[in-house]
């Protein structure tokens, strides 16, 4: 079966870097897009960035992120070790959250939950002011 393993969580000051590692087995990893969710105690989980690889003929890599990390966080993949990244950048306190990641269903870029069909099981984020 699908299987996603998250690493790289951890505490950071307000204005610090982290990043994210996702490691998938199970799948034909370039076939689908994989994104990154986070959620926060009583809140819904919500997107927050998304690649996917269509082949170098079909334009390569394409990427789409929330507006609230456009510029701070860069998601990227390599396919031949099926494992997706989340770069963090100055981050913020309200980037505090658990951090899923994602496999979707197709390679579209789509930013819905009910998109992805597999799930890790988190890693923690936490940004202190």
């Amino acid at each position: 079966q699908v299987q996603l393993v998250e690493s790289g969580g951890g505490s950071e000051q307000a204005g610090g870097s982290l990043r994210l590692s996702c490691a998938a087995s199970g799948l034909t990893f370039s076939s689908h897009a994989m994104g990154w969710f986070r959620q926060v105690p009583g809140k819904e989980r919500e997107f927050v960035a998304v690649i996917s690889w269509r082949g170098l003929f079909w334009g390569g890599l394409s990427t789409r992120y929330a507006d609230s990390v456009k510029g701070r966080f860069t998601i990227d993949r390599d396919n031949a070790k099926n494992t997706v990244y989340l770069q963090m950048n100055l981050l913020k306190p309200e980037d505090t959250g658990l951090y899923y990641c994602a496999a979707a269903k197709t390679r579209d870029l789509n930013v819905a939950v009910e998109d992805y069909d597999a799930w890790g099981q988190g890693t923690q984020v936490t940004v202190s002011s």
